[in-house]
C-alpha cells in the first residue's frame, strides 16, 4: 500500500512520491498469486497450508521484533496455538476456533509464569496480542475457505485486498499530494485512499457478481468495507512499527518486507469480508 516505509519525497507538482522497489515488488506479488492460486483450486487443503506458513513467519517476526525490546514472547506454544487456530476450523468451524485459541491464551500465561515474575504482565500482554494478531484473526481463513464455494470466497477477500493495494499505489504515485496521517505513515495519501476505494468498490463488485453469482451492490459494499479496514490495517502496522523503532518487521520478500508487511491488510480485512459474504451470499 502506499504509505509503507520511509519519509516520502517529492515529484513533480509535488506529489508524495512511494519508495518502494516496484519491479521487486511486482516480481514477488506475482509469485505469491501464483502460489494462492495454484494451492487454492487444485487442493484446497493445500491452501491452508500456504497460510500456516505465512502466519507462522509472521508470529516469529512479531516475536523478533518485539524481543528487540526486551519482550520475552513463548515463540513455541504461540506457534503451535496457531497452527490449531488455522487448520482445525475447516473441518470442525468456529466452536474449534474459539476453544482453540482459549487454550492457546491458557497455556501462554502458564508457560510465561514458570520464567518468572519480572515482567511476567508485559511479556504475557504482547504474547497474548500476537496470539490475537495474527493467530486468531488468520483463524477466520479456513471458515471461509470451508464451504463448497470456498475457494472463490477466499479469493474475493484476497482481490478486494489488493485492489486497494494497487489502486492506492498508483493513484498515490500520480495525484498523492494531501497525507492522511504524517505521523503515522507519511507517505499515504487522501489521493492515494480515494484510488483504492474506487479500486475495491468496482473490483468487489465484479468479482461478487461473477464468482458468487451475487449482486454488483452485494459486492460493491464488501469493495467498500474492505477499502477502510485495509487502509486501518495498514496504518496499525505502521504504528506498532514506529513504536518498536523499525522500518519492515522483515526482509523476506524483497519490495515488500516481511511477512507482516504484507499481512497487515489482509488480517484486518479478513474478518469484515468473511462476515458480510456470510450475511449476503451464503454458500
Amino acid at each position: 500500500m502506499p504509505g509503507k516505509g520511509d519519509p516520502p519525497g517529492k515529484g513533480d507538482g509535488g506529489r508524495i512520491r512511494t519508495g518502494r522497489n516496484l519491479p521487486a515488488a511486482v516480481a514477488v506479488g506475482v509469485a505469491l498469486g501464483v502460489v494462492v492460486i495454484g494451492s487454492l483450486y487444485v487442493v484446497k487443503v493445500a491452501f491452508l497450508i500456504v497460510v500456516l506458513a505465512a502466519v507462522g513467519l509472521g508470529v516469529h517476526e512479531l516475536s523478533k521484533a518485539l524481543g528487540s525490546r526486551g519482550i520475552r514472547v513463548p515463540l513455541v506454544p504461540l506457534l503451535a496455538g496457531t497452527a490449531c487456530m488455522i487448520v482445525g476450523p475447516y473441518w470442525a468451524g468456529t466452536t474449534f476456533l474459539v476453544g482453540a485459541f482459549a487454550v492457546t491464551v491458557m497455556v501462554l500465561l502458564a508457560w510465561r509464569m514458570f520464567q518468572g515474575v519480572e515482567g511476567y504482565v508485559r511479556d504475557a500482554t504482547a504474547s497474548l496480542f500476537i496470539a490475537v494478531y495474527p493467530s486468531l484473526v488468520a483463524g477466520f481463513v479456513p471458515l471461509l475457505l470451508a464451504s463448497d464455494d470456498g475457494a472463490d470466497r477466499v479469493i474475493i477477500f484476497i482481490a478486494v485486498t489488493v485492489c486497494s493495494d494497487i489502486g492506492g499505489y498508483f493513484a498515490g504515485i500520480l495525484f498523492g499530494r494531501n497525507p492522511m496521517s504524517p505521523v503515522i505513515s507519511p507517505k499515504k495519501t487522501w489521493e492515494g485512499f480515494a484510488g483504492s476505494a474506487l479500486a475495491c468498490v468496482v473490483g468487489g463488485a465484479l468479482l461478487v457478481r461473477f464468482l458468487l453469482d451475487g449482486e454488483l451492490w452485494q459486492g460493491a459494499i464488501v469493495g467498500a468495507v474492505a477499502v477502510v479496514c485495509a487502509t486501518l490495517g495498514d496504518l496499525i502496522e505502521s504504528v506498532i512499527k514506529r513504536d518498536l523503532g523499525i522500518k519492515d518487521m522483515g526482509t523476506l520478500l524483497p519490495g515488500h518486507g516481511g511477512v507482516m508487511d504484507r499481512l497487515d491488510s489482509l488480517l484486518f480485512t479478513l474478518v469484515p469480508v468473511w462476515l458480510l459474504l456470510t450475511l449476503l451470499v451464503p454458500a
